[in-house]
């Protein structure tokens, strides 16, 4: 499976001059975390988030820093704070620095970005115009999607024995578990979770029906 199989198509994206003030309310009426922020031809300039909100001067919560502290920080990282704590403009608080990804990204590069730049989501551009987005739970519905679309498969296939069987899906890794009436029945059964869409390897744990079963 690729990035255009499970990214979300509606996102809701913000504009540099937006200010920080109409982003929490986005955020609060769509109950989400994060918004791209786009220009005039929809071309990613930055992202911003919760965590870009969190200290701010309007709620009382910007850094305070020890005395300590600020004379190891340096007047550049104590303005750095000043702009994320009172700006009034996405411009000057987003991320501008955005780790993207393309329509045909395989989900495990996804995965593998998400979790090695510590992100939540990954903006999916085409052209470097924005199209969609896929974020963790995007992967964990996949994964569920996976699951969910072998064992209908399966229950239509007159020879499965699925009332004792079971699939777990973890990354792309499908472990088959159960009990099989022949090597021939096990073997189609791998041979059909081999062939779902987005599977990457397929682990063995079937045994055969015990005699009376």
């Amino acid at each position: 499976m690729k990035a255009r199989d499970v990214m979300t198509l509606a996102v809701y994206t913000v504009k540099p001059t937006t200010s920080v003030k109409d982003v929490a309310h986005l955020f609060v009426e769509r109950r989400i975390s994060a918004a791209p922020v786009v220009d005039d031809q929809r071309k990613i300039v930055g992202i911003v988030s919760e965590g870009d909100l969190v200290h701010r001067s309007e709620i009382s919560t910007q850094r305070r820093h020890p005395w300590w502290l600020v004379l190891m920080a340096g007047d550049e990282g104590l303005a750095a704070d000043y702009i994320k704590a009172h700006a009034k403009q996405v411009a000057d608080i987003m991320t501008r620095k955005v780790i993207t990804a393309g329509p045909d990204t395989p989900l495990q590069e996804i995965a593998e970005m998400l979790e090695k730049y510590g992100i939540k989501r990954l903006p999916i551009v085409r052209d470097g115009q924005l199209v969609g987005i896929v974020s963790r739970a995007n992967l964990v519905q996949a994964i569920a999607t996976i699951r969910e679309k072998l064992l209908t498969h399966l229950n239509k296939q007159s020879w499965a024995h699925t009332a004792v069987l079971n699939a777990t899906v973890n990354g792309g890794v499908v472990d088959l578990w159960g009990f099989v009436e022949s090597d021939t029945e096990r073997k189609a059964i791998r041979v059909a979770a081999e062939a779902a869409p987005g599977v990457r390897v397929v682990n063995d744990h079937m045994t055969a029906r015990p005699i009376g079963y």
